[in-house]
C-alpha cells in the first residue's frame, strides 16, 4: 500500500509539473501574439516587456506572493502577510493517507500557481503596448504579481470568502483572466490611446500589426498551453476517475477554442464583408477563455456553444472598446475581461452547484478590487515617473527609444 501511494504521489507531481511546465510555454504564445500585433518599431520592447514580467512575477510570487495566497483562513477577506513558500511534504505526510493527506509535492503546486500569475500579467502587456514607458509598467508588474492577483486569488483558491460563498472559478476565468484584464483597463484609461488612433469626429483608424504570422504563431502557442492550464487545474490524475476527468477537460477546452474560431470569423464576415485573421485569433483566445472557469462539467458540444459565444462576443467588443476611444492594441480586454465574464457567467448553465447570484458576487468582487488597486498603482506611478513615452519617441518607436536596438534593423537601416 504504501509503495501504491507514493507512486501515485509521484505521477501526481509529475503531471503538475508538466501541465507547469506547458503553463510557461504560454509566455512565449503572449510575447509571439503581441510582437505580431505591434508596429515594428515596438516589437524589441513588448518583447523585453514579456520576458521580464515573468521574471519579476517568478520572483515575487516566490517572495510574498504564495504566501498570501495560501497561507490564510479560510472564509477571510483579509490574508495574512508573510514571506517564502514554506516546507516541502514530508513522507510521513503522505504515507499518512486520508483525505488531508497531500497527494502531489508542495513545491510542484508552486510551481503551477507561479505560472498562472504571470499570465494574469502578460495580458497586461498587450493591451498598454506601444506607448507605455516600460519601468513604468515593470513597476506595476512588481505589485500586480506580489500583492494584487494574490489577494483575490485567496478569495477563492486560497479558501476565501469568495469560496465560501460558492464561488466557481475551475481555471480562473476570473482570477486570472477577468483580473488581468481589469488591470490592463485600469492602465488603458490612464494611459490615452495612441498617436493617430482616433480622429477628432470620432474616426477609428486601424494599425495594423507588422507580423501576422508571428501573431498566428503565437496563438498556436497559447492553445497548445491551455490543456495545461485548464487540465493542471484538475490537480490530479492518478486513478480512473480522475484521468477521465483530465481527458474531458482536454476534449472540453480544445473545442472551445475551435468554436471560438468558428464563430468570430462568421461574425467578422458578416460585419466587415471579409474574413479578418485577427478577430479568428481573439476568438480562439476567446473560446478558451470562456470555457476556462468550468471545462470539466459541459459536454464537448456545450463546450464548443460556450467557446462559439465567446468568440462572437470579443468581436462586438472590440468594436465597442474602439467606439469608446478605449485603445487596445490586441484586444486583451475584450478577449480576457469581457469573455471572461461570459466564462464565470456559463459555470451554472451546466453545473449544477454553481449559482448565478455567486458568480455575479466574484465577478463584482475581483473587478472593483484589481481594477481599483490597479487605478491607484498606475496613478502613483504616472506622477511618480510618468506612464506614457514623449511623443517623439512615440513616433520613432520604442524599440529606439527604450530599448536602443530595433527588431527589425534591415528594414529602416541606410546602411
Amino acid at each position: 500500500m504504501e509503495d501504491l501511494i507514493q507512486v501515485k504521489y509521484a505521477l501526481d507531481t509529475f503531471y503538475f509539473l508538466i501541465c507547469g511546465a506547458l503553463v510557461m510555454w504560454m509566455a512565449a504564445g503572449f510575447a509571439m501574439l503581441e510582437a505580431g500585433l505591434v508596429r515594428a518599431k515596438n516589437t524589441t520592447e513588448i518583447l523585453l516587456k514579456n520576458i521580464s514580467l515573468f521574471a519579476i512575477a517568478c520572483t515575487m510570487y516566490l517572495l510574498v506572493g504564495y504566501h498570501i495566497m495560501y497561507s490564510s483562513d479560510a472564509g477571510g477577506v483579509l490574508p495574512s502577510f508573510g514571506f517564502l513558500l514554506g516546507a516541502e511534504n514530508t513522507t510521513e505526510a503522505v504515507l499518512a493517507g486520508g483525505e488531508d493527506a497531500p497527494y502531489y509535492s508542495a513545491r510542484s503546486d508552486f510551481f503551477f500557481q507561479v505560472v498562472f500569475v504571470a499570465t494574469a500579467m502578460s495580458i497586461v502587456s498587450g493591451a498598454v503596448a506601444e506607448r507605455m514607458k516600460l519601468w513604468a509598467f515593470l513597476a506595476f508588474a512588481v505589485v500586480m504579481t506580489s500583492v494584487i492577483y494574490p489577494v483575490e486569488g485567496y478569495w477563492k483558491w486560497g479558501g476565501g470568502f469568495l469560496d465560501a460563498a460558492g464561488f466557481n472559478d475551475f481555471a480562473g476565468s476570473g482570477i486570472v483572466h477577468m483580473a488581468g484584464a481589469s488591470a490592463a483597463l485600469a492602465g488603458v484609461l490612464l494611459l490615452g490611446a495612441r498617436k493617430g488612433k482616433y480622429g477628432p469626429n470620432g474616426e477609428i483608424y486601424a494599425i495594423p500589426g507588422a507580423n501576422l504570422p508571428l501573431a498566428t504563431l503565437g496563438t498556436f502557442i497559447l492553445w497548445m498551453g491551455w490543456f495545461g492550464f485548464n487540465g493542471g487545474s484538475e490537480l490530479k490524475v492518478s486513478d480512473v476517475v480522475e484521468a477521465n476527468a483530465v481527458a474531458n477537460v482536454f476534449v472540453n477546452t480544445n473545442a472551445a477554442a475551435a468554436g471560438g474560431v468558428l464563430s468570430a470569423m462568421l461574425v467578422a464576415r458578416f460585419l466587415f464583408k471579409k474574413a479578418d485573421l485577427t478577430m479568428a485569433l481573439n476568438g480562439a483566445l476567446a473560446g478558451l477563455v470562456a470555457i476556462t472557469a468550468e471545462p470539466l462539467t459541459p459536454t464537448a458540444l456545450g463546450a464548443t456553444l460556450i467557446g462559439a459565444f465567446g468568440g462572437a462576443l470579443v468581436v462586438f467588443s472590440i468594436i465597442t472598446l474602439d467606439k469608446l476611444k478605449i485603445d487596445d492594441p490586441v484586444g486583451a480586454i475584450s478577449v480576457h475581461g469581457v469573455v471572461g465574464i461570459w466564462g464565470l457567467l456559463a459555470v451554472p448553465l451546466t453545473n449544477t452547484d454553481a449559482s448565478f447570484g455567486a458568480q455575479l458576487l466574484g465577478i463584482a468582487c475581483i473587478f472593483a478590487w484589481t481594477f481599483g488597486a490597479s487605478l491607484v498603482v498606475w496613478g502613483i506611478l504616472k506622477a511618480v515617473m510618468g506612464l506614457r513615452v514623449s511623443e517623439e519617441d512615440e513616433y520613432t518607436g520604442v524599440d529606439l527609444a527604450e530599448c536602443g536596438m530595433e527588431a527589425y534593423p534591415e528594414f529602416t537601416s541606410t546602411k
